[in-house]
């Protein structure tokens, strides 16, 4: 628990600094892309951890119906005036306040890396519930397990921690909650600010 409220107080108390720091990057925007590509219309999509809205919530709205959950209730009050036609919810990735079957496809950007390596797998299945059979994610996560702790994130006093698996824990961990691996992006580097930079990960539920 005490993990958790970390990452939610350092989002909280620089969610303004830290949005203003965050844009997409050219290699984000077409991995989401091709991830819609894939995607059936019309679809409900869950954006796990979506932060202030961007990079990948507010492409959502473009072609799709958009739910955007984050554990900073700040982060979601620049969400709802910055991506208005999403809906947001404050809620946690370990205990997804959503009815079985309730999306077609899930999305995580940098938020399954800052879950404690014990709820990883927890997180996973939460995805897998929420989806319907045959529904799709798109997760991001790391090359190798790694846990990091910045005490004065953005330069702004407060604690950051990033807590990852790694890319073969991550399949397997997909593969217990019944994905199958469809595709996958490598890393690009490390950010020595923001902190490191994962691949991503396209799995789809069995049917």
């Amino acid at each position: 628990m005490e993990g958790r409220n970390e990452i939610r107080r350092g989002y909280d108390e620089l969610a303004e600094t830290y949005a203003a720091r965050r844009s997409e990057s050219e290699r984000e925007g077409a991995i989401l892309d091709e991830f819609l590509d894939s995607l059936s219309d019309p679809v409900r999509v869950l954006d796990a951890g979506c932060g202030q809205g961007t990079p990948a919530l507010r492409r959502l709205c473009e072609e799709t119906t958009a739910v955007g959950l984050d554990i900073s209730r700040q982060q979601l009050e620049i969400t709802a005036e910055t991506v208005p036609a999403a809906r947001v919810v404050h809620g946690d990735v370990t205990r997804l306040p959503f009815r079985n079957g309730a999306f077609d496809a899930v999305t995580a950007f940098n938020s399954l890396i800052h879950v404690p390596l014990s709820d990883h797998q927890r997180v996973v299945d939460e995805f897998a519930r929420v989806l319907r059979p045959g529904g799709s994610v798109l997760l991001s996560e790391a090359s190798d397990e790694l846990e990091r702790t910045n005490r004065d994130w953005l330069d702004g006093g407060v604690s950051m921690r990033w807590t990852m698996a790694g890319a073969e824990a991550t399949r397997e961990q997909l593969r217990e909650a019944g994905f199958r691996i469809v595709n996958e992006w490598d890393a690009p580097g490390a950010s020595a600010e923001d902190g490191p930079k994962p691949p991503f990960f396209h799995a789809q539920l069995s049917a």
